[in-house]
């Protein structure tokens, strides 16, 4: 019997700007080598030339794949009912509903890495079994391409919002001075947060509250 196995790993789960990506990847158990021979390796350790070369050999590896897209306004309505860890639960139970391995490796997104793995097994459908661990993205092929397709995806999607509004936005990051600079400039020109702001960020709130002040109303001309 074939054990099909399956990595799950997302892209996105911190940004202020654009969507949080969830990948997986469906596979034969005993062709991760092919996975370690065309040069797999965590998404952050590739330039983004390799990535995306790489993306197009993985898809043609894996048995299937499935991204899913949690885009900002469904992060903001999620997060008033539950928190960022089961928002990552039921987005990497989606994948996986998707593509039904025996056996799944995942990254774990909470700080008690089995915790993760269990959660994601309640509430999953079937049978299965999870191994869930930090850095998994470093220790198995099968999380590490999946990190490649999470991060080739979002970085695909951040450039189509760059290229419909004309200018460069930063990779999203609140760390980043490019995206900071973006939203800081885009509140004050709009009075309002782009569509593909995620609202309740910390990072938003404050640029919000920062120019407030520096909208005049009608009556103060």
């Amino acid at each position: 019997m074939v054990l099909m196995i399956s990595g799950v790993d997302e892209a996105g789960k911190g940004p202020v700007l654009g969507p949080m990506c969830v990948a997986g990847i469906l596979l034969d158990g005993t062709k991760q080598d092919e996975l370690l021979r065309i040069g797999v390796k965590d998404s952050r350790q590739l330039t983004p030339k390799k990535r995306t070369a790489l993306a197009g050999e993985i898809i043609e590896i894996a048995e299937k794949y499935y991204i899913l897209e949690v885009n900002p306004s469904q992060i903001d309505e999620l997060r008033k009912i539950m928190t960022m860890n089961e928002i990552m639960v039921a987005s990497f139970t989606k994948v996986l509903e998707e593509l039904r391995p025996d056996h799944a490796f995942v990254d774990a997104a909470d700080v008690i890495a089995n915790r993760f793995g269990e959660n994601i097994r309640k509430k999953y459908s079937r049978e299965i079994i999870i191994t869930s661990e930090h850095k998994a993205d470093v220790k198995y092929p099968v999380v590490s391409a999946a990190s490649i397709l999470a991060k080739v995806h979002r970085d695909m999607l951040i450039k189509q919002i760059e290229t419909e509004l004309g200018m460069e936005i930063g990779s999203g990051y609140p760390a980043d001075q490019k995206t900071i600079r973006f939203l800081e400039q885009w509140v004050k020109d709009h009075n309002s947060l782009p569509s593909f702001a995620r609202s309740s960020w910390e990072t938003s709130k404050n640029i919000l509250e920062k120019f407030d002040g520096n909208q005049k109303t009608l009556f103060q001309y």
